[in-house]
């Protein structure tokens, strides 16, 4: 890492994170207030992520879905429990806001590798999983090219070229870049779909695994979030 990754990265992401908390208060507290009202409680949505060095931690963001389950107890298909109101909130990059609390703990930096699942990660390659070397992004290459719309090899391929080369403009570019997305609300999904499919299942559904595989793989999954 260069001079810039190792020694301003970070107290560039604190002043950052604390800025936006500051000029979006107003927004993030009004879109609290619409979560509690349209969604119900809890307003924020935890998840364990993989972050720098494969270690998890507890991601915030603002809920986009219901809790509606069926018959058995069983939660509803994603697709039917994001409201219009959750697309929103996604397409806007609205229901990311309370990463910024992550980026002041340490866990994420404003620019980075995505934070992904847990399950996404154990099906990576180890190439692909040396994304994970540096601290996991509010946004990066990865969204400023394409956001959800890039195929999961173009955007692991994306997030190993991230960090062979991290620099000050780089960032800024990315963050311009990732800007532009959201104004134009460009990339929310893969075509044909309302929520992002992991890569597992994407593995799994284009024949470059088979179901044994996938099983194991995705045991090695649920060891990792319980351990």
């Amino acid at each position: 890492m260069g001079f810039y990754a190792r020694w301003v990265k970070r107290p560039l992401d604190i002043f950052c994170a604390l800025l936006a908390l500051i000029v979006l208060s107003p927004v993030i507290a009004v879109t609290a207030v619409l979560v509690r009202v349209k969604l119900g409680s809890p307003v924020i949505f935890r998840q364990q992520r993989p972050g720098r060095d494969e270690r998890i931690f507890t991601m915030y963001k603002f809920r986009t879905m219901t809790d509606q389950r069926d018959e058995a107890g069983e939660l509803l298909p994603d697709s039917v429990r994001l409201t219009s109101f959750g697309k929103l909130l996604r397409s806007t990059s609205l229901d990311e806001l309370p990463e910024l609390v992550n980026i002041l703990k340490g866990d994420m930096s404003v620019v980075g590798p995505r934070p992904l699942l847990v399950r996404d990660m154990v099906f990576m390659t180890p190439e692909q999983r040396t994304r994970h070397q540096v601290r996991q992004g509010l946004t990066g290459l990865a969204q400023a090219n394409g956001r959800n719309a890039a195929s999961w090899e173009e955007k692991l391929n994306l997030d190993v070229q991230y960090i062979q080369n991290i620099t000050f403009w780089g960032d800024v570019k990315i963050i311009l870049a990732t800007v532009g997305k959201v104004i134009k609300r460009e990339g929310v999904a893969a075509e044909g779909m309302e929520t992002a499919e992991d890569l597992g299942d994407y593995l799994l559904r284009t024949r470059q695994i088979d179901d044994r595989a996938y099983q194991q793989h995705m045991l090695e999954s649920r060891e990792l979030q319980e351990a």
